[in-house]
């Protein structure tokens, strides 16, 4: 994502539409029905189904999350405006690959300057209280990302789960 009416778009796409009289109505869904395979998958009727299918943590009950994977200079920029604009955003992701290449430095991960536009989104991401997370999660990075504020973090399975219980003892879980 990289502009506010992406976010909007990413998180109305995920909503049914309900009346504008409804509470939390914005962002209005889009969402085209058809929930029998879903409701099946989730072992709900359908009606049942409608009342679960909504965004958390907009809609306290809803049980689907929507995430941004910020992975550009345009996406930092426009992420203050994206999470304060657009109810329903769960987390962000970085795409340190992306953003990485954009900045001319390509899988670079602990350059300065890719270290520096990463920890903009992190600050950002805790001002507005949204989780942020990183998709490249090693023991020899995991201590450093849990203290600067990552709190979704990711590892290439076929490394390692390790990392994950070193990443929860480190967290203190």
């Amino acid at each position: 994502m990289k502009t506010v009416e992406q976010a909007y778009n990413a998180v109305a796409s995920c909503r049914y539409a309900r009346p504008k009289s409804a509470p939390l109505y914005e962002p209005k869904g889009v969402r085209g029905d058809g929930p029998a395979t879903a409701a099946r998958y989730w072992g709900l009727s359908q009606q049942d189904y409608y009342k679960a299918a909504d965004v958390w943590p907009l809609a306290p009950h809803g049980e689907l999350l929507v995430g941004l994977m910020i992975e550009s200079v345009e996406a930092i920029e426009n992420l203050d405006d994206m999470l304060a604009n657009v109810p329903g955003i769960g987390f962000c992701l970085i795409g340190e690959g992306d953003l990485s290449q954009e900045l001319g430095l390509p899988r670079q991960y602990e350059h300065p300057d890719v270290l520096d536009a990463m920890a903009k989104v992190v600050a950002t991401c805790k001002k507005h209280n949204v989780v942020v997370g990183h998709p490249h999660v090693t023991s020899k990075n995991v201590e450093r990302l849990i203290g600067e504020g990552y709190r979704f973090l990711m590892s290439a399975p076929q490394r390692s789960f390790g990392v994950v219980g070193q990443g929860r003892e480190i967290a203190g879980y």
